[in-house]
């Protein structure tokens, strides 16, 4: 039946297209190769750029919802120049949607969302120096990173000078810092690994030969110089500090000055330079570039706390390569208690590793400077420091035996140094040689010329102990204490006389630089020649003895601060106490129903809602 049913289906077949000529209906399409020369070609590129398209929809369908509606409203705020919205969006909702979506991802690339920011490049810009910084932040940036980051860096900063005027863009100050600080720590970041040339492949080392002034100090440097010629900004902190008026600083900084951009680039600017040249090793610099910057809780960088945390490690850093130890004690003790202060509120700051991370340098470094210079502190700095680093501290304090733990406190704390030329990529045996024979890393280099002075004052706290406990000594009598000869212990006690000496700024002083020679130890002493007549038989004889004269200072204790602590202690002890209920003894029913019959009216009042009575005559608080 099936076999039928076939046959009757192929003859009704045969019967419709009995009459129809098939290769008219049909064709030639697709014979003898007359398809292709007859449908118009799809050149190459063309062709790349539709696959590019679709990938591009594709990936941007990937994309969550919630994201594309951020981007949206960021892109609006940023139009707007609405800096309470823009402030939300990159405190806030950057970083909620980056836990969420991107916590181990790349955010999508600037090329992507390009459609829903109707290809703004401005807007491009500022999302890819975000982009960017997340890669840093969350995962390794390749050499394609480092470069594109760099270019985009540029286009930026080109922007923002080259433009015909100033431009009509408006950004919070956190925002302005970090595109500063981010700006410097690629430059650190790819300075450190341009400089270990083994690990390379060779496309990268292609790459690198062919670098030319990417990431160069140089453009660095003409970036930061740049900014801060162009918002004039020492001239306006000048004038502020003269007490000129409204008017003339308008007239002084000029067009680009008076606008919030410029200006506070200008002075993050100032900040980033104090920051380079440290990694560069050149410490005066540093601070003469911060000339015009009062270190006080009213300049500008205080509003921006990273800021704030991060002008004072590095000032603090250079005043401890200068040897002026009394100036990096006073910058940290500073910075470290508003630190403790301002706690509570760091944590609703999303750099808030960050500022701890700091902080606890600072405290490796503020016990390395009391080490070296000895002084009285505050309490809360001095005790925090102890239990962070109290086993170093204690071989710090020993001498020569502490020099190890000066050695790792250093550079743990220290900067991540950096140098200003690279390997010659360029030539190859220069390369090679470079390889064979690497330079000091630049940490080492000054950890070296650091523990040069260290070692120089190895002596001086088994001096010191000593000295305290007279008031005049031979000089030969300390030597043998110490089994020295007289002639080395003399000069030891030079090396001592020295170490209690330093530069120290004075209030009020302007600049970092300045200051004046002060003591900066509570003892002190002077080497007499004495001349001794010691009759032997008829003959005479004359003795020149070295006597030591020690006068210590003692610096009375204060204790105002521990009356002060200790007070407010008590009020918060008298308050909890005030405010709590009367204990209330357990009562048998008969005693209750007696004492409530026999209450008078003007009993201890009682609290409406719980039914206690209150000590003192106050009221419960609810809880």
């Amino acid at each position: 039946m099936a076999q039928q049913r076939k046959a009757l289906w192929e003859a009704d077949l045969d019967e419709e297209l009995h009459d129809v000529d098939l290769n008219i209906a049909i064709g030639n399409y697709g014979q003898n190769g007359l398809y292709d020369d007859a449908q118009p070609r799809i050149d190459e590129p063309t062709l790349l750029a539709v696959q590019h398209q679709v990938a591009q929809q594709a990936a941007l369908a990937q994309i969550p919802d919630a994201v594309k509606r951020f981007i949206v409203h960021f892109h609006q705020a940023v139009l707007d120049n609405n800096l309470s919205e823009i402030t939300v969006a990159y405190e806030s909702g950057w970083n909620r949607l980056t836990e969420k979506f991107y916590a181990k991802t790349e955010w999508p690339e600037a090329e992507i969302i390009a459609p829903l920011v109707n290809d703004d490049q401005i807007f491009l810009i500022l999302y890819r120096e975000l982009y960017y910084r997340h890669v840093y932040s969350r995962i390794q940036p390749d050499i394609d990173d480092r470069f594109h980051s760099y270019e985009n860096s540029c286009e930026l900063f080109n922007y923002l000078l080259n433009s015909d005027g100033p431009v009509p863009l408006e950004l919070p100050e956190q925002w302005l810092w970090d595109i500063i600080d981010e700006f410097i720590y690629q430059f650190q970041s790819f300075c450190v690994w341009r400089s270990k040339v083994k690990p390379k492949t060779d496309e990268e080392l292609m790459l690198l030969a062919d670098a030319g002034q990417a990431w160069s100090s140089y453009s660095v440097l003409n970036v930061l110089y740049s900014l801060i010629q162009k918002s004039k900004i020492n001239e306006h902190l000048t004038a502020l500090q003269e007490g000129k008026s409204a008017d003339e600083i308008v007239e002084i900084v000029g067009e680009y000055g008076t606008k919030p951009l410029y200006r506070m680039l200008g002075y993050f600017s100032l900040i980033g330079l104090l920051r380079v040249h440290s990694l560069l090793g050149d410490f005066t610099l540093a601070l003469k570039v911060m000339e015009s910057v009062e270190l006080n809780q009213k300049s500008p960088f205080t509003r921006v706390t990273a800021c704030h945390v991060t002008t004072y490690y590095y000032v603090g850093f250079c005043y401890i390569m200068l040897r002026r130890y009394p100036d990096a004690i006073r910058t940290f003790v500073s910075i470290l208690n508003f630190i403790l202060r301002m706690r509570q509120y760091h944590t609703r700051s999303y750099q808030y590793d960050q500022i701890n991370k700091t902080a606890d340098r600072m405290y490796a470094l503020f016990a390395v400077c009391n080490a070296l210079s000895p002084s009285r502190v505050d309490d809360n700095i001095s005790n925090t420091m102890k239990e962070k680093y109290g086993e170093q501290f204690t071989k710090m304090s020993r001498g020569e035996e502490g020099i190890p733990a000066f050695e790792e406190l250093f550079l743990y704390a220290c900067p991540k140094f950096i140098s200003a030329n690279p390997p010659p990529y360029e030539d190859a045996e220069l390369l090679q040689a470079h390889i064979e024979e690497s330079p000091v890393e630049p940490a080492q280099r000054h950890l070296s010329l650091f523990l040069s002075d260290v070692r120089a004052q190895a002596p001086v706290p088994t001096l010191r102990s000593f000295l305290k406990l007279y008031t005049s000594l031979d000089a030969k009598k300390l030597s043998n204490f110490l089994d020295a000869d007289e002639e080395e212990m003399v000069q030891q006690l030079m090396v001592m006389k020295q170490a209690s000496r330093s530069i120290s700024r004075v209030e009020n002083e302007k600049g970092l630089l300045g200051g004046q020679m002060i003591s900066t130890s509570d003892l002190d002493f002077v080497i007499d020649e004495v001349c001794l007549l010691i009759p032997f038989d008829l003959l005479v004889f004359t003795l020149l003895q070295n006597m030591v004269h020690i006068a210590e200072s003692t610096v009375g204790r204060r204790y105002a601060g521990w009356f002060i602590r200790n007070t407010e202690h008590a009020q918060r002890v008298y308050d909890t106490v005030h405010n709590s209920p009367l204990p209330i003894p357990p009562k048998s029913a008969s005693q209750v129903k007696a004492d409530a019959a026999a209450a008078p009216p003007s009993a201890a009042p009682v609290s409406q809602r719980t039914g206690q009575r209150v000590a003192w005559g106050g009221n419960v608080k609810a809880a």
